[in-house]
């Protein structure tokens, strides 16, 4: 049945994915099942985006009882679930208002939007700039991708946004040399998730807060990928103590169904201004009543416990994995976040699991991602980098370097 079914994706999808050549057809918990009826382990959880998993009850029974109610209304008028949201979201992060839209992308575009009217009304038009980090990933809309600092996203649809410097992860000095009174916003990454899964220091972070103030310009944290309970807590920035002026959210808020906030501290509330942007799709009641079980389930569940315990029997696997194959760079990450970075290209790695029933993901060609479902228990850790090793172990020789190499992030 698949061949057929992927013989007709290849006859009508327009062919941007480098696809597996497995058709998905239900999932249940931490595994999905193709249509041959082969169960695998999900241990990239949709790119982040299923972090309870697959058909959780809960989330099941939220989404049947609105969808019978309403799905969507015109964003003109109030339905009871946006404003519930948003007064949630705003309690967990100490921010003081929400913007909802569809995708990570979408909501970059509104923090770029938010950034260029402030700078124009705190320095005029020449307060334009945009300071982004190479390295970075933000989305594929023109917007996101030209604060993208990866050539290879961007080199076919240039020339982008003008008025856009990048500067390496944790060049503190690099930072300061961009950074001028024509800058209107810097935008981060605490944890660069595509890039790598690399963290960014809390002197880095300290600094772009400190210059942000001294230009007047906007601190951006894209936390799509590392914030909500990713990292073993609701939010990246929190253990560095550097709070952003925008919030940017997104991949596991809607439980699936598209949802992102943009999120701004009390000063920033107003600075839209009526009919200034927009999104005719996001924050449907739908989507929203769904972010408020998601929250719910989080916190009733015990689910950032669960990652930490999980996130710690992960790390100690990995390390392990790591000390044996010097084909291994770097183990990088924290939480239910990790990034294994190889010597060698590692789609092959992932196709090989895959084979063997475990579903993972490479970034960067060489760099295996670990994104599994919050709810990933320890012993599905193991069910999981037991085949990872044993993948390995038939790609690799055991190492003969001595060399340590140990897990960054705490």
């Amino acid at each position: 049945m698949a061949r057929e079914l992927l013989r007709r994706d290849d006859q009508h999808l327009i062919p941007v994915y480098a696809r597996y050549p497995v058709v998905m057809e239900r999932g249940e918990g931490c595994h999905v099942f193709d249509v041959d009826g082969r169960r695998y382990l999900d241990m990239m959880a949709g790119l982040g985006v299923n972090a309870l998993g697959h058909g959780h009850p809960r989330m099941m029974a939220a989404m049947i009882d609105q969808a019978a109610k309403m799905v969507h209304v015109s964003p003109q008028y109030s339905n009871p679930w946006p404003g519930k949201l948003a007064e949630q979201l705003c309690a967990l992060s100490g921010m003081a208002g929400v913007f909802f839209s569809t995708g990570g992308s979408e909501a970059v575009e509104g923090a770029l939007k938010l950034a260029r009217t402030h700078g124009r009304q705190r320095g005029g038009a020449q307060k334009h700039e945009l300071v982004a980090l190479r390295g970075s990933y933000h989305g594929r809309t023109f917007g996101s991708l030209s604060v993208t600092g990866q050539d290879k996203y961007s080199i076919d649809f240039g020339p982008g946004l003008p008025g856009v410097r990048f500067v390496d992860r944790d060049d503190v000095a690099g930072l300061r040399a961009v950074v001028s009174e024509r800058t209107c916003a810097i935008l981060i990454e605490p944890v660069l998730g595509e890039g790598g899964v690399k963290i960014c220091s809390r002197e880095f972070l300290e600094t772009a807060r400190a210059l942000s103030d001294e230009q007047g310009a906007l601190l951006i944290f894209d936390e799509i990928q590392c914030g909500l309970g990713r990292l073993g807590r609701w939010f990246a920035f929190e253990t560095s103590g550097v709070r952003p002026d925008v919030l940017i959210l997104g991949k596991p808020l809607g439980g699936g169904i598209p949802l992102s906030a943009l999120l701004v501290t009390e000063s920033l509330f107003h600075s839209f201004g009526v009919a200034k942007h927009g999104s005719t799709l996001g924050g449907t009641p739908l989507a929203c009543r769904l972010g408020m079980e998601f929250l719910a389930v989080m916190e009733e569940e015990g689910v950032l416990a669960r990652v930490q315990a999980s996130g710690e029997r992960m790390r100690e696997r990995l390390e392990a994995l790591a000390k044996q194959y010097d084909e291994v760079v770097e183990v990088r990450g924290e939480g239910l976040m990790f990034g294994m970075e190889m010597t060698v290209p590692a789609r092959p790695l992932v196709e090989d699991a895959l084979r063997r029933g475990v579903m993972l993901n490479c970034v960067q060609g060489n760099v295996l991602r670990f994104l599994p479902p919050l709810i990933l228990t320890e012993a599905q850790v193991d069910e999981g980098l037991d085949v990872l090793e044993a993948v390995m172990a038939d790609h690799f020789s055991p190492a003969v370097s001595t060399r340590t190499k140990i897990a960054v992030g705490a």
